[in-house]
């Protein structure tokens, strides 16, 4: 498949970076910074999504979406790390969207695919409980009983999961006691269980987290949180493999918002470059510097290739993805963090001022480098994947 986008893809690309340049410009981000806004994006903003249609670009036509896949998606999110914009949209428009179109029930996606759509739900997806990404160390427990489950545990770093309506929470069942009460949550290995919370649900404690690129997580404690059987996530896949599919498709996004935050960092250093003026000349006519921006010029274009790729390949096979998903993040990661680092560095001591937006892109390239696993993850992740 020629890694190129085709003209549907590029008119969407477009309109994105048209509606964002000229409503969400990162002067967005630093307003909702400084005024501590308590839900730490802007509904109204949120509201025009929906009319665009973004909000619903994974969620099928039949729901009121778009119907569209993993590739528009992450041309959406190109656009928003060009931006840096907080918005939902990787909490509700393509994790909770995937794990309700990959995993729901009939009932469940009737009624929360559309209201996705129509921007009137936000959803959040609640897997980790340490420090960093382990999706594998999930000890939060979903104990079930006659009529559903009783959840109990706490998790971490829930991106927008301190307004979030539906709350997806990865637990653990006990596999041969929920066969009995829940034959879809049971089978041979399947040890985990993705459960559909209401943000009010009694016992649900959420703590919001202002992270350092001032977007939003939160903390969440289940104390007793009971849902009904109608609140497991069923379908044809397993569990694990479900919520496998779920991850994969926000670290496809994310190493999308990577490659426009990376670029973006890019073109401002670029522009830098040939109006600053010292000894006389511009210093973009000094050597060094010149080298500089040709080894970040093709690290971003291999990048961009491996993204491009990650989002072909989850749109075409989910679940022969994983490798081209973990080269994409780990590659966007890196990336990232070399075209943020220089950016600071070409723009000299001006680059380290709150004055100059330089900064919140290089805050945001550490957190979303984080979001789902890190460039250390993925490498070991691929490393296994391919049995080494």
């Amino acid at each position: 498949m020629a890694l190129l986008l085709n003209e549907e893809q590029s008119m969407l690309r477009d309109s994105a970076r048209t509606f964002l340049a000229g409503n969400a410009p990162v002067s967005h981000l630093r307003a909702l910074r400084d005024q501590r806004d308590a839900t730490g994006f802007s509904r109204p903003l949120w509201e025009r999504f929906a009319e665009m249609g973004f909000c619903g670009i994974t969620v099928p036509e039949a729901y009121g979406g778009l119907g569209l896949g993993s590739v528009e998606a992450g041309v959406l999110m190109e656009e928003i790390g060009r931006t840096l914009v907080p918005s939902p949209f990787l909490s509700t428009g393509v994790l909770t969207a995937t794990a309700l179109v990959r995993g729901g029930s009939d009932a469940q996606r009737e009624r929360y695919l559309p209201q996705i759509a129509a921007g009137r739900l936000v959803g959040a997806l609640a897997v980790d409980e340490t420090a960093r990404h382990r999706p594998d160390r999930i000890a939060t427990t979903a104990t079930p009983t006659p009529d559903g489950f009783v959840l109990r545990g706490a998790k971490t770093f829930v991106v927008d999961g301190h307004v979030a309506d539906l709350i997806v929470v990865a637990a653990r069942v006990e596999a041969a006691t929920a066969a009995r009460v829940a034959p879809a949550a049971a089978g041979a290995a399947a040890t985990v269980a993705l459960l559909l919370v209401p943000g009010d649900a009694p016992g649900l404690e959420r703590e919001r987290t202002v992270m350092v690129d001032a977007h939003n997580a939160a903390r969440l404690t289940l104390r007793d949180v009971r849902v009904g059987r109608d609140a497991l996530l069923a379908g044809a896949q397993a569990a694990e493999d479900l919520l496998e599919t779920v991850l994969d498709a926000g670290r496809t996004v994310l190493a999308a918002e990577l490659l426009g935050t990376a670029d973006e960092a890019f073109a401002r250093t670029l522009a830098y470059l040939k109006e600053r003026k010292q000894f006389g000349k511009t210093i973009g006519e000094f050597q060094a510097l010149q080298h500089r921006a040709a080894h970040l010029y093709s690290d971003l274009e291999i990048t961009r290739a491996a993204v491009l790729a990650a989002l072909q390949a989850m749109q075409s096979d989910p679940g022969a993805a994983a490798a081209a998903v973990s080269i994409a993040k780990a590659r966007a990661g890196t990336t990232a963090t070399l075209a943020v680092q220089e950016a600071v560095q070409m723009h000299g001591g001006v680059g380290m001022t709150d004055a100059l937006e330089i900064g919140f892109f290089m805050k945001r390239a550490r957190v979303a480098n984080e979001l789902l696993g890190d460039a250390n993850f993925h490498a070991e992740r691929l490393a296994r994947l391919r049995k080494y």
